[in-house]
């Protein structure tokens, strides 16, 4: 078996930030894509609690959850570029960030992809959460120390999929005129070197998102629970 091992889907940015933190630090993986249900036996063995990717699989044994995942990969592996900065008090705003942006993501996806109230109280939560990436982000390409790591990263919600989700929806939150510092952020953000070259097709993930979006496998994947279509 190889010593290091992805399991995870495609589509989900969880499993994208881990992967990329792995090619970031230069660590040579097997990436194995599982089936999309709470059903499969390699997630059932080796994340039996919560059923979801991505799980990292490091000399026989799983770490779950993209977050923790993250940290194991910066602390475990020296080679490669650092992805957490070295001072402390950047370190400490890095995990702040990543955390904050984190814990924004099911509020994401329930703005455009929600019903009813769900959906209207989460496009609230997210236009003051872009209110404050406006603000923040402001002249700033990266998030810590003008230096791309941790908290770049796991932004790949807002400064990727967050768009995509808007097309496929028609849910309309992010324009310009509303949030101008974040647009010029998002723009370069997916042009940026460290980001590019690790980013899946944008053409494909609307047409998966589509096909998701359709009444009928809209009401299928809700009896399996959102967690499975975005991960931990």
């Amino acid at each position: 078996m190889a010593e290091v091992q992805l399991l995870g889907f495609w589509y989900s940015p969880f499993t994208q930030r881990v992967a990329w933190a792995l090619k970031i630090k230069q660590i040579k993986y097997k990436y194995i894509e599982v089936d999309q249900d709470k059903t499969n036996p390699l997630l059932l063995q080796h994340n039996p609690i919560y059923k979801q990717v991505p799980v990292l699989i490091h000399n026989d044994k799983a770490i779950c959850g993209s977050m923790v995942i993250l940290e194991y990969i910066s602390e475990t592996f020296d080679q490669g570029t650092s992805i957490l900065p070295e001072d402390t008090h950047d370190r400490a705003l890095a995990r702040f960030w990543a955390n904050y942006l984190h814990n924004k993501m099911e509020t994401v996806w329930n703005a455009f992809f929600g019903k009813g109230e769900v959906q209207e109280k989460s496009k609230g939560e997210v236009c003051e959460m872009l209110k404050i990436l406006d603000k923040e982000l402001k002249g700033k390409e990266f998030f810590v120390a003008n230096e791309f790591g941790f908290a770049d990263i796991v932004a790949n919600m807002v400064g990727f999929w967050l768009g995509v989700y808007q097309e496929v929806s028609g849910v309309e939150l992010v324009t310009k005129k509303k949030f101008p510092f974040f647009c010029v952020w998002r723009d370069e953000y997916v042009k940026c070197s460290q980001v590019k070259e690790h980013l899946p097709s944008r053409d494909k993930l609307i047409a998966f998102y589509q096909a998701f979006a359709r009444p009928q496998a809209a009401a299928s994947a809700s009896t399996q629970g959102i967690s499975i279509l975005i991960g931990p």
